[in-house]
This record gives structure tokens, C-alpha cells and sequence, in this order.
């Protein structure tokens, strides 16, 4: 099984593009400037959507004058983050030295990713909830018993607020990838999952008793008997 996270770990640093803390604070920052000079009418941009999606609206809108990319991501990592209120709670609570212990990535440079597992009062951070899952599923390569897991909690992708893993809604296949590549991505309901497969071609949505070993690697391209 380790040779499958080798693998996975390999494929997935393929897309470890994400915005780091410092990189939010930073560009929020530039973009708050920039609203005052070029933008108006903003009010009526959602900022619970993915930035991308932001980003996409402000230009659709034209509610801001500018044209240049970086300076639109700017003003949307504003309009996301700006007053720290949308960085989940979740990705507060992970410490800036909590590594992965699938793939050894830092969690706390990808906030709207971050998923966290307790076991026996013992918190573990992930980057992603198809690592989370190799470490559920994958128990025999790591020092602890299931049966003991207290909480496991997700990101939703749009609010970025904790869920419950058990209760989430997970969509797979789409065009967005994650820190470690192909993700599942959770929601708090169904109607959110369904307006993400319907901008990002996902292909699928399911529960959480639903995902297996086998699905979790497949996102990977690595096939299990």
C-alpha cells in the first residue's frame, strides 16, 4: 500500500499550486486599494463562491474597469478573504507546522482544503479529503485503530465553515484539482454539490459511506484489484 501513496504523492505534487496565508493577506490587501479606485457595484458579487468563480463574475459584471488578470485576482482574493471572516474555522485551528501525514505537505498553506481527523484526543491535518481517506481506509500503514476515531471533519468548498465528513457531499471527477490533484470535493448540501458538477463537470455525487479504497486511489490513475 505505501508504494500506492509514493505514487499518488508523485502525481499530486503535479498540482501544488494554492495561495499561501501570506499570499492571501498580501494580494487582499493590494485588492482592497484597487476596489476603492476601479470598482462599484459589488455588492452583489457572492463572495461564498470559489474564487475562480468570483473572479468570473467581476468580469461578466463589469463592475470594476480593470482588465489586467493579477489585479482582478486581487480584488477577488479580497472580496473572499478580505476580512478573514470566510477562512474557515477548520484551517484556524491548524497549526503552521502541521504536516500531512499521507503525502507530508504543509496543510496550513491550503485553508479552503483542510480536513482533520481525531483519534483518541490525537488531532491529524490533511490537505485534502482524498488523503484523509487513504488514511482512513489504509489503517495498516498507520499507528492507530479506526474503531477509535472520535471526529472527522471537511472543508465546504463554497463557505469554507467545518462539516461533519459522515454528512458531507462529496463530488468527484471535475475539472478543479486540488493541492495532491483529483479531489473529492465536500459539501454542506446536495443543491451546493449540484451547482459545482454543473460549473466544473463533476461527474458524480456521493456520501460518505459510499467512497472506497478503490475510488480514492482512482483519483490518483492508480488501479486496485
Amino acid at each position: 500500500m505505501k508504494i500506492y501513496l509514493i505514487l499518488s504523492l508523485i502525481f499530486g505534487l503535479m498540482f501544488s499550486k494554492e495561495l499561501s496565508e501570506t499570499k492571501i493577506k498580501r494580494l487582499s490587501q493590494k485588492g482592497s486599494k484597487l476596489v476603492k479606485v476601479f470598482c462599484k457595484n459589488l455588492s452583489k458579487i457572492d463572495s461564498k463562491k470559489s474564487l475562480e468563480e468570483i473572479i468570473k463574475e467581476i468580469k461578466t459584471s463589469k463592475a470594476c474597469t480593470l482588465t489586467d488578470p493579477k489585479k482582478l485576482e486581487a480584488i477577488g482574493i479580497f472580496l473572499k478573504f478580505g476580512s478573514s471572516k470566510n477562512l474557515t474555522q477548520l484551517y484556524k485551528e491548524v497549526p503552521k507546522d502541521a504536516k500531512c501525514p499521507v503525502c507530508g505537505m504543509f496543510v496550513y498553506k491550503y485553508p479552503k482544503w483542510a480536513a482533520k481527523m481525531v483519534v483518541e484526543n490525537k488531532s491529524y491535518f490533511f490537505d485534502g479529503v482524498k488523503d484523509m481517506m487513504k488514511f482512513y481506509f489504509f489503517d495498516g500503514d498507520f499507528p492507530y485503530d479506526r474503531s477509535k476515531i472520535t471526529k472527522m471533519v471537511v472543508s465546504d468548498f463554497y463557505t469554507l465553515q467545518p462539516i461533519d465528513a459522515k454528512k458531507a457531499f462529496y463530488v468527484i471527477g471535475s475539472n478543479l484539482y486540488g493541492p495532491m490533484g483529483n479531489e473529492l470535493i465536500p459539501f454542506k448540501d446536495k443543491n451546493s454539490a449540484k451547482a459545482f458538477m454543473q460549473d466544473h463537470k463533476g461527474e458524480k455525487i456521493i456520501r460518505f459511506q459510499e467512497i472506497t479504497p478503490k475510488m480514492v486511489m482512482a483519483l490518483d490513475g492508480i488501479k486496485m484489484e
